[in-house]
């Protein structure tokens, strides 16, 4: 009886750890266009929207910046909004992208 008493709480401990949400990364405000501005926003402005970066790195000779933010919850419920910067010369912002599925953001933007 004891044996079972141990297994069960065992298999309860073991299903709530499955279902339970981990997250990857920080929380960061969602872009609009207002905000980044394709030669003109700086890094230090996007430094102080968005905070730092998870990510650097280069592209085609130009520094990038990315925020990554997933909330992975269990039974294969992935939620995630993924930010990145390519950066001309001085630091400037060339170009960006915003992709999101937090169900608030899609249901927003479809209506």
């Amino acid at each position: 009886m004891h044996n079972l008493y141990r297994r069960m709480m065992s298999l309860g401990s073991l299903l709530l750890l499955l279902a339970g949400c981990v997250s990857l990364g920080e929380e960061f405000r969602t872009p609009t266009a207002e905000m980044i501005k394709n030669g003109v926003t700086t890094r230090s402005e996007l430094l102080q929207l968005f905070g730092s970066p998870t990510q650097v790195g280069i592209e085609d000779g130009n520094q990038t910046w990315t925020w990554l933010y997933v909330r992975a919850g269990g039974f294969g419920k992935n939620l995630s909004k993924e930010l990145h910067v390519t950066f001309g010369a001085r630091g400037i912002v060339k170009s960006y992208s915003y992709t999101s599925n937090l169900p608030e953001e899609v249901q927003r933007d479809t209506r």
